[in-house]
């Protein structure tokens, strides 16, 4: 993993990744292990089991993963990691029955900056008949959350070596919400994980001609920015976007859900989540 700037205002000095020790969450985990080394955060890993059976031994492992990054010298101890990286980890084992208001309640008494989850991206029947747990914790939390498909194609850590593969970011936007927090977070990202060629963040606005909101968006050293316009369903046409400049990651603005509609089908954020092809980013817009 090659070494970043960190000279910036801090982007999130803690992260949660809830895991269920499958393959998917595996996937998840080394996102959350590349973002927390790069801004040398606060790293807490949650097992949520109905049955209080806690297998401490299935937890995501730190430190063989670094070690398989070549990062960590074998056989090193967990005061090595905080030595060398600045990384706090620890590891909590929660008894409930349901694992998203078990993650709420742990965050209200433990505030994170980012919740890292894996995601099954189910539609349809499927979700109706058992949900989305990655959907309802980011919903309840209202907290900054990074979902990784179960399925993705693309991704921005790679899990053999941790080499940060980020050349392409797409930011959906418009006047409601408020997409201004979810380009300072791209713009931080591309500065901090971005490839060494420069990251190219697209601005896209769906709707009916060049409706796009004024956006102050100036390029920058190791980034630039551009523009893009679709028409139709704003679902279909962010997916079509982030597939044609292949984003290794969607950052969007999510106000959470507006209306009975919304209620039923879920926000435009969990709908695209079900569907992407790579990691998103759901940035809260600021409450007014």
């Amino acid at each position: 993993m090659p070494q970043k700037n960190l000279d910036l205002p801090p982007l999130v000095d803690s992260v949660v990744h809830p895991t269920d020790f499958s393959p998917a969450s595996e996937r998840a985990f080394v996102h959350a292990l590349a973002i927390a080394l790069l801004r040398q955060a606060s790293l807490v890993l949650l097992h949520v089991d109905k049955d209080e059976h806690h297998a401490w031994n299935e937890f995501p492992h730190v430190r063989e993963t670094l070690e398989r990054w070549n990062l960590l010298k074998p056989g090193s101890t967990k005061e090595d990691v905080f030595a060398q990286f600045g990384m706090r980890v620890s590891k909590h084992a929660l008894s409930s029955r349901s694992p998203a208001v078990a993650l709420q309640r742990y965050l209200e008494k433990s505030p994170a900056d980012l919740l890292v989850v894996a995601t099954e991206g189910r539609e349809g029947l499927a979700r109706y008949l058992h949900g989305s747990v990655a959907e309802a914790m980011a919903r309840w939390s209202k907290t900054m959350t990074l979902f990784v498909p179960n399925k993705a194609e693309r991704g921005f850590v790679s899990p053999a070596d941790g080499n940060l593969e980020l050349a392409n970011v797409l930011v959906p936007v418009d006047r409601s919400p408020d997409p201004g927090a979810a380009i300072e977070f791209a713009r931080r990202v591309a500065e901090i994980a971005g490839d060494a060629g420069g990251v190219t963040i697209t601005l896209l606005h769906v709707g009916a001609g060049n409706s796009m909101p004024s956006i102050a968006a100036a390029d920058g050293d190791g980034w630039r920015f551009t523009r893009m316009f679709r028409n139709g369903d704003p679902v279909d046409q962010i997916l079509a976007a982030a597939d044609e400049v292949k984003a290794d990651l969607i950052v969007m603005p999510t106000a959470g859900r507006t209306g009975v509609f919304d209620a039923l089908r879920g926000s435009t954020t969990e709908r695209v989540v079900r569907r992407a092809h790579c990691p998103l980013l759901a940035v809260p817009a600021p409450e007014v």
